[in-house]
């Protein structure tokens, strides 16, 4: 579960890069360049993705 956690956690961490990259214009190609909107969603996603990684990590491994 924990492994988990930290896979979804970086996902939902370098999903959040490209979005914030395309909402900046830095990444062209997409409906999303140059929208803001696609910024401040993936700001939130890379916060999220960095606070369920660090929490994952941070939680004791269950012992079996």
């Amino acid at each position: 579960m924990r492994n988990g956690l930290v896979v979804l956690g970086v996902l939902l961490l370098l999903v959040g890069l490209v979005w914030v990259g395309q909402g900046l214009g830095y990444i062209k190609g997409s409906f999303m360049t140059g929208d803001m909107h696609w910024f401040w969603i993936g700001s939130a996603m890379v916060v999220f993705g960095l606070a369920l990684g660090v929490g994952a990590l941070m939680r004791p491994a269950r012992r079996v």
